[in-house]
């Protein structure tokens, strides 16, 4: 599966937050289906969007790239360190989360 097509697919035709304080607080209310991590997220925002998405059992998908990688991705002109999806939309992204359990 290409996680960067996942993604995209997801962004354009589905329901998608960006940033890792609004993934926070969405894995808090357990308002997100999965939430992606850049690998350079920082450590204390990435420690606990892990421990919020345990504790609501939201799937959590390490992205490999940068968070300026996933940007890029997203198709914006900014670093993107962590997505929450709430719609997947036409994309396949939840098969990403299922074979990260």
């Amino acid at each position: 599966m290409d996680i960067d097509r996942a993604i995209r697919t997801a962004v354009d035709t589905g329901k998608v937050f960006l940033g890792a304080d609004k993934s926070r607080k969405l894995s808090l209310t357990g308002g997100a289906k999965l939430v992606v991590i850049a690998a350079n997220c920082p450590e204390d925002a990435g420690r606990d969007l892990r421990r919020y998405c345990e504790l609501s059992s939201i799937p959590v998908v390490p992205y490999a790239g940068t968070s300026m990688e996933l940007g890029t991705v997203c198709g914006k002109p900014f670093p993107v360190s962590a997505l929450s999806v709430l719609e997947e939309g036409t994309s396949d992204i939840m098969k990403a989360a299922e074979g990260k359990k």
